[in-house]
């Protein structure tokens, strides 16, 4: 299919054939990536279709030298992307450290499989550490957008390279294989964000103009605070800003669940069963996993019981709902390892137990 046939139309498709045709439509120059289950499909579509409309596309030797690549394309003001899984994202920190000093707007697309180490290619949210918190060194954020449905999975990729841009920011788009897999229907709109003039910082020749040096070396311990502080000043811009999340009957609840990813769509079916035997259930969903909805966590910690958190990991969200809430009430965990989400009558039992 062309791009424009897409354009405009609703189509059933795979998640992750629908993150790289959402790259195509969001003006993605260039992609570099290295094949790994559950998220191959992205490079295997991008490999015909960049091709095709005359735009980059390397399959790297490795993760490692498929993330320096995007650096190395991000400094000349691209639009470049590549995408990976789990322990394979463990092999682009360092790299992810270095964008987010030199402030460069890389697209990494992250489809969650088991871990920890090799682990497995089922479904799993155990990456949300590596990826709010960060697996590089030094203090830095990366913007991390986190889908439900497919549907999602197209319109945060376009989200994701706006938001790089804008703010000069590494951006994770932080999917599951569930949803990498998963088919559903999908209406590609035309990419909906204003371009940004990058032609200020963009390494783009320096003739009739001063050169320009893009490095993360900072060999002064002064300048290199200032920098950090402009940086960590950027960031809660994007807080203020950029923070995005989705509830559902909170105003007069009792408990709130909360979820995020694929996880969530359990959830709410879990919180239907409990509103039908007369308990006062809302959902909340962080979208945005960075920056994380703190402000609207704790105003509902003023009037809710509990929160509890359903995760398909060892419990790692959890933590920053803690922290959101800062002991005012209690949150609970409901997890799984890894694997397919929690039943949603699982999910109610346990919840039940709790209350």
């Amino acid at each position: 299919m062309t791009v424009e046939c897409l354009t405009g139309k609703k189509v059933l498709i795979k998640g992750n054939y629908a993150i790289a045709q959402a790259a195509v439509l969001a003006g993605c120059d260039c992609y570099f990536g290295y094949p790994i289950t559950p998220q191959s499909e992205i490079g295997e579509y991008l490999s015909g279709k960049m091709q095709e409309l005359g735009r980059g596309y390397v399959s790297a030797e490795s993760e490692i030298a498929s993330i320096n690549m995007v650096i190395g394309a991000c400094a000349t003001g691209a639009r470049a992307m590549t995408s990976s899984s789990s322990c394979a994202v463990s092999l682009m920190q360092e790299g992810l450290s270095y964008a987010c000093t030199d402030e460069l707007p890389v697209v990494l697309v992250s489809v969650m499989r088991g871990g920890p180490g090799l682990g497995n290619i089922y479904p799993s949210q155990g990456d949300y550490y590596q990826s709010v918190k960060g697996g590089g060194n030094g203090d830095y954020r990366t913007i991390v957008l986190a889908p439900s449905t497919v549907q999602e999975c197209a319109d945060l990729t376009y989200k994701a390279f706006y938001l790089a841009h804008k703010y000069k920011t590494p951006t994770i788009l932080l999917a599951d294989g569930l949803l990498g897999q998963m088919m559903e229907p999908v209406e590609f709109k035309p990419y909906p964000y204003e371009d940004i003039d990058n032609s200020d910082w963009a390494l783009s020749g320096a003739k009739g103009r001063e050169p320009r040096i893009i490095r993360s070396y900072g060999p002064l311990a002064d300048d290199r605070c200032e920098f950090l502080e402009k940086l960590f000043a950027k960031y809660k811009t994007i807080e203020e800003n950029e923070t995005m999340w989705e509830e559902n009957n909170t105003e007069e609840a009792d408990i709130v669940l909360v979820s995020f990813g694929s996880t969530s769509r359990n959830v709410n079916t879990a919180a239907k069963i409990l509103r039908e035997k007369g308990y006062k259930v809302g959902t909340f969903r962080p979208i945005t996993l960075f920056p994380f909805p703190n402000k609207r966590l704790a105003e509902l910690a003023q009037k809710v019981k509990m929160f509890v958190t359903v995760e398909v990991n060892m419990g790692q969200m959890v933590d920053d709902v803690r922290l959101a809430v800062n002991g005012k009430v209690p949150v609970e965990l409901v997890h799984k390892g890894v694997g397919a989400p929690p039943d949603p009558e699982y999910i109610a039992a346990q919840v039940e137990g709790l209350i």
